[in-house]
């Protein structure tokens, strides 16, 4: 201790060289250098939304690519009954789990309803009655006296209400339907009945509507047997009953007209599959999830098209505003505000109604992203030009000789991409959402061309919400998790791709 400064003597052995004597070179790295890309994945997966984004983003587009496929249905195929049907799919509705089994409320069912639910069964086998959920109770008089009526809200199995219906068949028609059963057991036609007001129902009534039975309880069949109706031959399956006086159909002009079970039509017309529909049907009876398959891949694919284009009319725009400014900035942006000042949907109304005829709807839709939406991205690097071109590396590179394009594409540019490529990832929900709208408004009809759009089935589904909510609801999921995740996606790459984060946690 230095009695005079009061600060402890420090040894001289401390002072001592560590490299004495030694000859000193450059060292070679132990480890490998990281690239910029690289460098800029490690930081990308430190945002553990933006990864759970980019895996559910992958995973619709995975749906939107292979979902037509895995779909017994072609986006052609649209069933004239089974329209805005609830979700089914019969080997799980046949396990009575409550899900996938076509279910659908009807409320204040009278006595004469639930015999007609109770004749669709007897006859068919299919039962369209899941379940009562509840029964009201209502007093009225009758001939003076208070009466008790009873109505009922069930749960019904759409695709079995529909039951057995009226059909005009040509005679060749009327004979494959004939052979088909013979092959498969399953019965189509069913005894023709006359004087009825509803096909379902096959048995006599009272005067209130309801079932009149006989002594056992059981409903009276009220099948034709009248010799006088001239019917086409019929040699195929026959009811439990039937001792072959029945009749099966009634000649109509050149064709017949029979009674058939629908469901089991289905089956017949689609080489014996049942309806099998995950998310239901639209009002065009098309399947929803093969539908938004199709209109997803065509969405994404316009999108990223759309994209491209923009990008690179942007990047070259902006990079010469930025970087030459003065009277070549001024007549560059002028145009872009020119352009700028046009709305979106009348650039589209236009081209719909003048160009579309020559070129066709999608070229002349593309037309019209493509007129104005460049000028965000020339915009956005137009401002990261002149946030870079004054600084030192830049003013250096121009010393040492770079040419214009050199100190454009290898040293300002890079410097600006993280927030390029954010704006990028972000145009493409852009265009989806305003190729939606688009669609949605009925402005462009893109349905004809590629058989649906998703905002084709937002509008299809908008128009029976009430009734058909599945029509809206799984469009909608799609689209607003498409659209969540992509705005993750973009702001995970902007973090990423931002060179003054770049080592930053290592």
């Amino acid at each position: 201790m230095n009695e005079n400064t009061g600060y402890e003597r420090i040894p001289a052995e401390k002072f001592a060289f560590v490299q004495e004597n030694e000859r000193l070179t450059d060292q070679k790295f132990k480890t490998k250098a990281r690239g910029f890309f690289a460098d800029a994945m490690i930081r990308f997966c430190k945002n553990k939304s933006s990864v759970v984004a980019t895996i559910i983003l992958i995973l619709l587009i995975l749906y939107s690519i292979i979902a037509p496929f895995l779909s017994p249905y072609d986006i052609s195929d649209k069933d004239g009954i089974y329209l805005n049907y609830p979700p089914y799919v019969h080997w799980i509705s046949d396990l009575g789990i409550g899900i996938f089994d076509g279910a659908r409320s009807l409320s204040s069912q009278n006595d004469a309803s639930m015999d007609m639910w109770d004749g669709v069964y007897q006859e068919t086998g299919l039962q369209p009655v899941l379940g009562v959920t509840a029964t009201h109770t209502t007093t009225v008089k009758q001939r003076g006296k208070e009466v008790e009526r009873y109505t009922y809200d069930i749960e019904v199995n759409a695709y079995y209400v529909k039951g057995v219906i009226y059909r005009n068949l040509t005679y060749s028609e009327f004979e494959k339907i004939q052979e088909w059963q013979n092959e498969t057991g399953i019965q189509v036609i069913y005894p023709y009945v006359e004087d009825t007001s509803d096909s379902r129902i096959w048995y006599e009534t009272t005067s209130t509507g309801t079932a009149a039975r006989d002594d056992d309880g059981n409903f009276i069949p009220a099948y034709s047997t009248n010799s006088a109706i001239e019917g086409a031959e019929y040699n195929s399956l026959r009811i439990a009953g039937d001792d072959g006086s029945y009749i099966y159909s009634v000649r109509k002009a050149g064709s017949v007209q029979v009674r058939l079970c629908y469901y089991t039509y289905y089956q017949y017309m689609n080489d014996g599959l049942e309806p099998c529909y995950i998310m239901g049907t639209n009002v065009i009876g098309q399947d929803i999830f093969c539908a938004i398959g199709v209109g997803a891949r065509f969405s994404l694919i316009f999108a990223v098209i759309v994209s491209v284009i923009n990008l690179s009319i942007g990047l070259v725009y902006g990079s010469l505003q930025g970087y030459y400014g003065g009277w070549v900035d001024m007549l560059l942006d002028r145009i872009a505000d020119i352009l700028s000042g046009v709305p979106f949907v009348v650039v589209t109304m236009l081209f719909q109604l003048h160009l579309a005829n020559k070129v066709g709807i999608v070229p002349s839709f593309l037309f019209a992203f493509v007129l104005t939406g460049w000028i965000g991205m020339s915009s956005l690097t137009r401002r990261q030009f002149y946030r870079f071109k004054g600084q030192e590396f830049v003013l250096a590179s121009k010393t040492l000789g770079a040419s214009d394009k050199r100190v454009m594409f290898k040293h300002i540019l890079p410097n600006g991409i993280g927030s390029i490529i954010t704006s990028c990832a972000l145009v493409i929900p852009g265009v989806i959402r305003s190729e939606t709208t688009m669609t949605y408004l009925g402005i462009v009809d893109l349905s004809s061309a590629f058989g649906s759009t998703i905002g084709t089935l937002l509008s299809q589904g908008n128009s029976a919400v009430t009734t058909a909510p599945h029509a809206l609801l799984f469009p909608s999921i799609f689209l607003g998790l498409l659209m969540i995740c992509f705005n993750l996606f973009g702001n995970g790459l902007r973090d990423a791709f931002n060179p003054t984060t770049r080592g930053e946690g290592d």
